[in-house]
């Protein structure tokens, strides 16, 4: 009771209501083997003075991507991140804003989330996007849930490629919702296209993949779902679409990304963004909220919340999902980082980031106890490695001990590299040289 808010007397008022005479007696119908036979293990109190010296303590026990040289991906990536995006993200009528449920006392916040959209179309060459969701792997559940909405199918196809976490959350929100996932082997084999059929309702493909790969053997599949009627759903890069093709040119129906990488730090996994754009044929099942411009009885331009179709709004039968907010703080920091970088900016890092990794992968495979995992393929900023001699679990701890973030491991047991734009030619060459001791 000691870390309780209520005096002795407050708990003798609320037991006199509910007729007990003791706490004990509120919980007797709970059963003995699932009550606490003891008290919690909990220390003593702490002053605040050695409450942030013990905070302090743990705290250093973390090793985190700005103590060490990472070339660490499979998801999220050290991209800089320049001062402005936070420095006018951090504004208190920005960061405490949330989420708009005022729109019309919120048109600030409502402008930025169109132009956050906007911008998320212009990057995917698709018609419509929404306010943003929690990340990559649900904005990808989401994704197939428009799918099967549209299509009244149950059968989701996931190329092997995919992130293995998507996959994962796919699964999750399938066994509840009566959709199934299939995952087709990559490298794909000739008879890929056999499994598509008049029950499949997606084909999902990663672009670039998990392994950093570029899918440029298998966009026949987006083709031949198309054939027979089923929706296509690329996973992207944002950054990447500074080099490589958007996804609406490529044939996706709706793309989705994990938006980190757009002016968001590392932050020990989270919170980040989820990503979504469709064709306009999808609009009315888009899930969360979708920011418009329109005009007032004036002729002034003024944005309002559209098209919402959550259970929040509408009947819950009605509803295409049940997701009830976004990550509308760092879809501003995401729009902020857009706008500093511009067009030319996002082509220039794009070119960077492919320039130092084919530097670094050209070094590595030069090393004996180390394969590029899928030889000659073409890759953006990430590729992944088979350490021939040493387990790749070994070989990533042995670099960690040395200064270098690398990873993580595949189910494979492949080491994923990833080389950003802020990774320098004297730190990857310190890299290939850590590499050579701890893989052999």
């Amino acid at each position: 009771m000691r870390f309780a808010p209520h005096t002795d007397d407050d708990v003798q008022a609320m037991l006199a209501g509910c007729g007990l005479s003791s706490v004990e007696e509120l919980f007797q119908h709970l059963p003995e083997g699932v009550r606490l036979d003891r008290d919690l293990d909990i220390p003593e109190g702490l002053s605040e003075m050695e409450l942030v010296a013990e905070m302090g303590r743990m705290a250093r026990r973390n090793r985190h991507a700005d103590d060490l040289v990472c070339f660490a991906g499979g998801g999220a990536y050290d991209h800089y991140v320049p001062s402005l995006v936070w420095a006018l993200t951090g504004r208190s009528e920005i960061y405490t804003s949330y989420t708009p449920y005022q729109p019309e006392l919120s048109q600030g916040i409502l402008q930025a989330l169109f132009e956050y959209q906007s911008m998320i179309c212009e990057l995917t060459g698709l018609e419509v996007s929404n306010a943003s969701l929690y990340d990559g792997p649900t904005a990808l559940v989401e994704a197939v849930h428009m799918a099967v909405g549209a299509t009244r199918r149950g059968r989701i196809l996931v190329s092997g490629s995919v992130d293995p976490r998507y996959v994962e959350t796919l699964r999750t929100y399938g066994n509840a919702e009566h959709f199934s996932v299939e995952v087709f082997p990559y490298p794909y084999q000739p008879g890929g296209r056999d499994r598509l059929g008049d029950d499949v309702a997606a084909v999902v493909l990663q672009h670039p993949n998990f392994f950093g790969a570029l899918e440029n053997q298998a966009w026949e599949m987006f083709d031949a779902a198309h054939q027979v009627g089923a929706r296509t759903i690329q996973v992207f890069d944002p950054l990447s679409l500074g080099v490589l093709a958007p996804p609406g040119e490529l044939g996706a129906d709706i793309a989705v990304a994990e938006g980190q990488v757009l002016g968001n730090h590392l932050s020990y996994g989270g919170p980040y963004l989820g990503i979504i754009a469709a064709r306009m044929q999808d609009v009315r099942r888009m899930p969360g909220r979708i920011a418009g411009e329109t005009t007032d009885v004036e002729g002034r331009p003024g944005y309002v919340l559209t098209l919402q179709a959550r259970e929040q709004h509408i009947r819950r039968e009605k509803a295409t999902s049940n997701i009830c907010t976004n990550q509308t703080l760092m879809a501003y920091a995401a729009t902020v980082y857009l706008s500093w970088l511009g067009p030319e900016g996002l082509r220039e890092l794009g070119r960077h980031c492919v320039a130092k990794a084919r530097y670094a992968s050209e070094r590595l495979a030069d090393l004996s106890g180390v394969e590029l995992a899928f030889g000659d393929a073409e890759f953006f900023k990430e590729f992944a490695v088979h350490t021939t001699q040493v387990d790749a679990q070994d070989v990533q701890r042995r670099l960690i001990e040395v200064g270098f973030l690398v990873g993580p491991v595949t189910e494979e047991g492949l080491l994923l590299v990833s080389v950003t734009e802020r990774r320098t030619r004297e730190e990857i060459d310190r890299l290939v040289k850590a590499f050579e001791e701890a893989s052999s």
